[in-house]
């Protein structure tokens, strides 16, 4: 029988349908392959590491935390506008809990683990202290937002802050005190590098004045202060200075001398009086007392837009501790701006930082000197109605 009209035409169709299919795929196998190691593949960019060093977990976590949050936000700003060359940023964060020995190793370990070339901290000044030979040794520059204790001046070419020495804050504290006529002061400093840096330049100041001193310390985790109030209440001096580093032990205390129905003049460094709630819910016992604070402008737009952003990002909660949360939003930028000057090198980086001069961020005009320590410093405020206001204001 002869085949049907139209079979063998159909067949050749099948065929021609079939290599058809056949080189479609080979073809687009080779595309996926060249894809894969060719030059058609898009290039993933590798992340620009930067290190963190804040206190997540203790007493100064109320520091560590908030800070976070603000790198964060910094981070998710410069990675949403095209990073850093079009490489964004990754944050590799460790908990120094405020103290040498763990800010040393998470130090290194951010360094020899994690490769990173910058770290931003620590928080606390103990630290920075204890963190600084580690990243000069390696080359890698460490960039601190928040430790103020005048002993980090000039200690090394790697570090640098954009918070300014608490040497001024001892300053001034002690020269308002004696200008209220306090001849006589008592102070309770805990036993940390940040208060020993304020304790320093008070002391040295006030006693070159003329005023005495009368000195007690405590340990930061000390919960029972009766034997150094008793022994500063029989000294019967003119104001007492609370020196602590965190609002947690200031508090501890404060809650003893009222207790004791103690309600001297008061002095509180800006580690206390920046703590919102603590101001408030001793209004009464520190109606009156003198502090120092780096100061915030409200009315600059940057500074406006991060306390809008944290309040965006954060469930409506207020930015607190705002003269940190500025320098440390700031110190985000500023690094974005040194990568992309000097590169991704640690020496590079802190050889940078001697030249920012007129640097605007939302901490205000920001210059940093040859010792690595911000120009400027604090201004003398008190307390009125549960509230830190600028003295003389």
């Amino acid at each position: 029988m002869e085949p049907e009209a139209g079979n063998g035409n159909g067949s050749s169709v099948v065929k021609t349908v079939i290599w058809l299919v056949v080189l479609i795929l080979i073809v687009g196998g080779l595309v996926v392959y060249g894809n894969k190691g060719g030059e058609k593949k898009e290039v993933v960019k590798e992340p620009i590491k930067i290190g963190v060093m804040v206190p997540l977990t203790g007493d100064a976590a109320v520091y560590g935390e908030p800070a976070r949050n603000i790198y964060s936000i910094a981070v998710e700003e410069i990675n949403a506008d095209g990073g850093i060359d079009g490489r964004p940023i990754e944050l590799v964060i460790e908990d120094s809990k405020c103290n040498g020995k763990d800010a040393t190793s998470a130090a290194q370990k951010l360094i020899n683990v994690d490769k990173v070339q910058v770290i931003i901290g620590g928080f606390c000044s103990g630290e920075s202290i204890a963190a600084t030979p580690v990243a000069t040794e390696a080359k890698v520059a460490l960039f601190s937002p928040g430790s103020s204790s005048p002993d980090l001046t000039g200690i090394s070419p790697y570090f640098f802050r954009n918070y300014p020495s608490d040497a001024s804050q001892g300053k001034i504290l002690a020269e308002v005190a004696y200008g209220k006529g306090w001849k006589t002061v008592g102070l309770l400093q805990e036993q940390t590098d940040y208060a020993l840096g304020i304790n320093k330049t008070f002391s040295a100041t006030f006693e070159a004045l003329g005023g005495k001193l009368v000195k007690e310390e405590t340990t930061s985790s000390n919960t029972d202060f009766r034997s150094q109030l008793t022994k500063l209440k029989s000294a019967k001096a003119d104001a007492i200075f609370i020196d602590t580093q965190t609002p947690a032990l200031s508090e501890r205390i404060f809650k003893q001398m009222q207790d004791l129905k103690w309600t001297p003049a008061l002095i509180i460094n800006d580690a206390t009086a920046g703590d919102t709630k603590t101001i408030a819910a001793y209004a009464t016992l520190l109606e009156g007392g003198i502090t120092a604070e780096f100061g915030v402008d409200t009315a600059n737009p940057k500074f406006q837009h991060l306390l809008s952003a944290y309040t965006a990002k954060y469930g409506g909660t207020e930015l607190p501790y705002q003269s940190y949360g500025q320098t440390e939003y700031d110190a985000v930028y500023m690094l974005k701006d040194a990568i992309a000057s000097v590169g991704y090198n640690g020496e590079k980086i802190a050889g940078w930082s001697r030249t920012v001069k007129d640097w605007e961020g939302a901490s205000g005009n920001i210059t940093i000197e040859a010792s690595g320590d911000r120009a400027g410093g604090h201004a003398a405020k008190v307390i009125k109605g549960g509230k830190v206001e600028l003295l003389n204001s």
